[in-house]
């Protein structure tokens, strides 16, 4: 057997994440994992005749990014979405929707993504009205950048059977009019599913929406058309140096989707998909996520996690907090379980072993969920869980030491802080209120009190790209004089993409470092990001990425 190696990178700038040898010029890979790392001349020489050399041109080569929570599926679908971030004004809009409109004269349903809940001004909301003066005779929605409220113009509502409002689960709402009919805000899932419904796509929100199956199972012809929007998104990952995902909506039939990629070579990403469990299900339904984690447990393609939704967003209000909204006296939000429903939820799917992953913004929910891991590790005695907390973008300081006295995970995404990239500082701060913000978004908070803080870009809510990800944690500014400045350094947030997303999927002994007997998983930046002021980190880009000695992306 030969003991050349199959791939070099070499002339590269190596931040192995490894803290044994962390720098090197040159990786040497072998059967798709890393075979040797070191100076040029040690790595060079195990060239052969059939070694294929990639010149890194004196740019950073990193691990291969691990994107820690994102949605596949519905990001894939999202790709052909009126895009409207940085959109603002009604003529603005207005053009944005009457060119899209144009371009797609067959579309069943127009949708817009991205856009700022201040839209119009921070005084005006969006209402049908604005939407039907341009666009009144197809059906549009757009959806907010958290997707989690919706606006629909009349034509959507009444085509969704909507448009009296009708009767929804807790944390749902159609907001009504003064004249008694839908007003055009949705907000929440339930609210706006029947909209969704319309644009045909309904395979792509099983996951989200109901954790279940479709039914009936599509057609061959459906499931490849499927297949195909899973490798573009796929493609779009690998694109942005991502080898391995942790999805965070999720059923069997994604996972039957991706296995029928990896039969055909297409898998580009090492992906984990979770069994979504939703508040109407019995607890007799977590047979199916143990069913999952045993049928799917490669180092491609895995399960074994249960996600679920505590609370909604801040801007919607849907945020279950403690203590009253700062801009909304008397109102909490309300939780999509009770503490007691999601705490037998949580000692039934740890007695059986599966980690747990909780949406949890508002400080209530972040309090709930932390309360049902305590209550999971009481009952069934303590253990390497893991369980995960997402979002976590309000705490408290009673609340802060749990997470590592319980061995929890701190799931955080840096794109999201108002002001950090994407989001304006408005209606954000304003409902969060100025005494909780030094707790909010509190990453350095947590890791000081020894979390572990996983990063991630939580794609389609925030641009996937983890070089901004990392970018907005450098660059993230205080809110107020006197909050504790939250940024992490270059290697605190690089770690955030790398290592800790490793420690988050129990594989730190396979990825997130690049050493010998790790999964050959790295990607070739475009720059040394090590020299370059924070303030250009989004000029770099991937020129290069593997993902199990494969190149699955090149420029």
């Amino acid at each position: 057997m030969s003991s050349n190696a199959d791939l070099i990178v070499t002339n590269a700038r190596v931040l192995t994440m490894d803290e044994g040898n962390p720098t090197a010029e040159a990786v040497a890979i072998k059967d798709g994992n890393i075979m040797a790392v070191g100076d040029r001349r040690t790595i060079e020489a195990l060239k052969g005749p059939a070694t294929k050399i990639i010149d890194a041109q004196g740019g950073s080569v990193v691990p291969g990014f691990i994107e820690a929570h994102m949605h596949l599926f519905g990001g894939a679908a999202e790709l052909d979405n009126l895009h409207l971030q940085g959109v603002h004004g009604f003529d603005a809009l207005s053009d944005a929707i009457r060119a899209y409109a144009a371009a797609r004269p067959n579309a069943k349903l127009l949708l817009g993504a991205g856009v700022d809940y201040t839209i119009l001004s921070k005084e005006e909301p969006v209402t049908r009205h604005h939407l039907d003066r341009i666009i009144p005779d197809r059906p549009f929605a757009m959806s907010a950048s958290d997707h989690h409220t919706m606006w629909a113009n009349t034509k959507a509502l009444k085509l969704a059977g909507i448009l009296h409002g009708k009767q929804l689960g807790p944390g749902n709402e159609i907001v009504m009019g003064a004249d008694g009919l839908a007003a055009g805000e949705l907000r929440e899932g339930e609210a706006f599913g029947p909209i969704l419904e319309l644009s045909g796509q309904n395979r792509v929100r099983l996951g989200l929406a109901t954790g279940g199956e479709p039914e009936p199972y599509p057609s061959a012809a459906e499931v490849a058309a499927d297949r195909d929007l899973m490798h573009r998104g796929l493609e779009w990952c690998a694109r942005h140096g991502i080898t391995s995902i942790q999805n965070m909506d999720g059923n069997l039939y994604q996972l039957e989707l991706l296995a029928g990629l990896e039969q055909e070579g297409r898998l580009l990403c090492r992906t984990k998909i979770p069994f979504h469990f939703k508040n109407f299900m019995s607890l007799d339904r977590l047979e199916k996520a143990s069913s999952m984690a045993s049928s799917y447990q490669s180092e491609w393609l895995s399960s074994g996690m249960v996600k679920m939704f505590y609370d909604g967003v801040l801007e919607g209000w849907t945020a279950v907090m403690v203590d009253d909204y700062a801009d909304r006296p008397g109102w909490r939000g309300e939780p999509l379980f009770t503490p007691e429903h999601f705490a037998e939820v949580a000692v039934e799917a740890d007695r059986r072993g599966l980690q747990i992953a909780v949406h949890s913004i508002g400080d209530g929910a972040v309090r709930a969920v932390l309360d049902g891991y305590e209550a999971a590790r009481r009952k069934n005695g303590k253990r390497d869980s893991r369980h995960r907390v997402e979002h976590i973008e309000v705490t408290t300081a009673a609340d802060v030491p749990r997470f590592a006295e319980l061995g929890v995970i701190a799931s955080m995404q840096p794109p999201h802080p108002p002001g950090a990239m994407d989001f304006p500082l408005e209606p954000t701060l304003s409902r969060i209120g100025r005494e909780r913000w030094p707790l909010s978004y509190a990453w350095r908070t947590l890791k000081q009190a020894g979390a572990h803080v996983v990063f991630a870009s939580d794609w389609p809510v925030s641009r996937i790209e983890p070089i901004l990800g990392i970018q907005a944690a450098m660059l993230r500014k205080p809110w107020a004089e006197g909050n504790l400045d939250q940024s992490f350094s270059l290697l605190e947030a690089l770690a955030g993409y790398t290592v800790e997303g490793a420690y988050a999927e129990f594989m730190e002994h396979r990825k997130g470092r690049l050493k010998p007997g790790c999964l050959a998983d790295l990607v070739v930046l475009s720059a040394d990001i090590e020299v370059i002021q924070p303030a250009s980190l989004h000029k770099v880009h991937p020129v290069t990425t593997i993902c199990g000695g494969k190149v699955t992306y090149q420029i």
